[in-house]
């Protein structure tokens, strides 16, 4: 039902909401194209944004990774048109986990259920990877709210026309709060005020003053949020927003890698449609005058090949990385779950950035597959590059997701979870052996080099890290695949297709993991 959803009624929106975008009007609404209302409308009355959310406030309980499957196909139909639900998710978990049991009665079930969306206001133009830059100001009311002030930018979704409510999450200061991220606090401040019975009341001082004009996602309003008095209730204590928003980001983040490998899928099925029907050029073993379709020349086989394999092991992380958020939310042994939380955390950075840059780089093999087609607008293979470049750019860049890996993730636990998963991946193939004992040298290198040093290493090892553990994923596809097909009599195309894709990652593309390792041992003097 949902990949019938988002094939008939979420895809047929991508192409004119990419033409037409959304348009901001003078009293600051946003007007969203042709078809965006009746599409969210069908989404959420098949309760597709309560998958995994809590049965306590309406939601269907599922875990993370069938949401993430679910989510996969939608935004594949439509980044852009995805990403109003999917900050939803965010605000959800940020006050599923830290908000009182009144705020949760009061906010979660019309976000659960989509007829209210939701936000996160957090960068402001002196203040974006350097969110303790921020000086939006909340003043404390009598009444035990807040009145907020201040200016946030590259809002997603902060204004639109297609539910009866925003629920903005907000990072601000309080008077007198201590410089930098440690005075730094979470407001709820929606776009409109509720009664004492929940009802909707008037609106409130918060409004959109301007939408960006961007590369992509030209649908998804990318608004400049204006905050002048505007009532809030703080989450939780004073100054705990810092942590309080990772809890929002890290969710945010995996979905983010998300659309990466979605808009691959989108970019190598047209690609593939596309190399099916264009004849161009003859092989020898063809009629004289008989064109081939170009899916049967070898260098546009590779292209496609390339593309099919970068994707799968891309799902196959973030399916991984999921499962271990799941399995550090309900497995009943709390050293089990200890364990998967530290595999979800270090797999967090590694899903937001490889398959974000696996994700473009894909789309652009898609255009290279169209030809001189490809660089036209018409055909649509452009929009899938330029809709996928923003990702690894917003919830946070990919160079801080490097960052925060080598920084934070490596020494974990003293360097317990990439032990366990390096050994977990030994043994099933030679080449990721070799990868995986190039990143366990690169891993010894950056934590004897703390510093600058480390820092100049730390997107080339998280590409390695992030090649290695799609060479894992697709080495296990190969040994099932293997499996499976001597046990059948006849081999069915899928196995067929899933041997061909496994191999030639681990031929083709793995080696590239062991390649980086001077890169990432290279340390800062190499820059200058």
């Amino acid at each position: 039902e949902a990949g019938r959803l988002a094939s008939e009624v979420v895809a047929p929106t991508n192409r004119i909401g990419d033409q037409t975008g959304s348009v901001l009007t003078d009293n600051g609404d946003v007007i969203t194209p042709e078809g965006f209302r009746q599409a969210y409308q069908q989404f959420i009355s098949g309760g597709w944004t309560a998958v995994s959310a809590d049965p306590e406030h309406g939601g269907a309980g599922f875990p993370l990774v069938i949401d993430v499957a679910i989510q996969e196909m939608f935004t594949s139909a439509n980044m852009a048109f995805s990403l109003c639900p999917m900050l939803s998710q965010s605000a959800i978990g940020a006050l599923s986990t830290h908000g009182s049991p009144e705020q949760k009665h009061r906010w979660l079930p019309l976000l659960i259920s989509g007829a209210w969306t939701g936000t996160m206001l957090l960068t402001e133009p002196q203040a974006g990877s350097d969110v303790g830059a921020l000086t939006t100001r909340a003043e404390p009311q009598a009444d035990g709210s807040y009145r907020l002030w201040g200016q946030k930018i590259f809002i997603t979704w902060g204004e639109h026309d297609m539910a009866d409510n925003i629920v903005h999450c907000v990072l601000a200061r309080t008077p007198d709060a201590p410089v930098g991220t440690r005075g730094i606090s979470l407001f709820i401040v929606p776009k409109y005020s509720l009664e004492e019975d929940g009802a909707l009341g008037g609106r409130n001082a918060i409004r959109c003053i301007g939408l960006e004009h961007k590369v992509g996602i030209h649908a998804s309003p990318t608004c400049i949020m204006e905050l002048n008095g505007a009532v809030g209730e703080l989450v939780g204590d004073e100054h705990e927003g810092m942590r309080q928003m990772f809890t929002m980001m890290n969710k945010a983040r995996l979905l983010v890698g998300l659309e990466g490998l979605a808009v691959a899928e989108r970019a190598y099925q047209q690609a593939a449609a596309f190399a099916a029907e264009r004849r161009q050029g003859r092989r020898p073993d063809t009629e004289p005058d008989a064109q081939t379709p170009i899916n049967q020349h070898p260098d546009v086989r590779r292209m496609l090949l390339d593309m099919r394999a970068r994707t799968e092991a891309m799902r196959g992380l973030l399916y991984l990385n999921a499962a271990a958020a799941d399995r550090a939310a309900r497995h009943p042994d709390p050293a089990c779950r200890q364990q998967a939380q530290q595999r979800a955390e270090l797999l967090t950075p590694v899903s937001k950035a490889w398959c974000t840059d696996q994700g473009v780089e894909v789309a652009s093999m898609g255009i290279q597959v169209h030809g001189g087609m490809g660089f036209i607008e018409e055909t649509g293979a452009a929009q899938h590059w330029r809709d996928s470049r923003i990702a690894p750019i917003y919830e946070g860049t990919n160079g801080i997701q490097a960052i925060d890996l080598v920084s934070r993730k490596l020494s974990m636990d003293g360097g317990a979870p990439l032990a366990g998963l390096l050994q977990e991946m030994s043994g099933l193939d030679k080449k990721l052996d070799e990868a995986g004992a190039a990143v366990a040298e690169a891993a010894r290198w950056l934590s004897d080099h703390p510093g600058d040093d480390a820092l100049a290493g730390a997107t080339p090892f998280l590409n390695m890290l992030g090649l290695t553990i799609g060479g894992w994923v697709m080495a296990r596809t190969w040994d099932k695949a293997q499996e499976l097909a001597a046990a059948e009599e006849s081999q069915s195309g899928f196995l067929t297709a899933k041997q061909t894709s496994s191999r030639f990652y681990l031929d083709q593309i793995l080696p590239a993991a062991p390649a980086l390792l001077p890169a990432a041992t290279s340390g800062a003097a190499a820059l200058d």
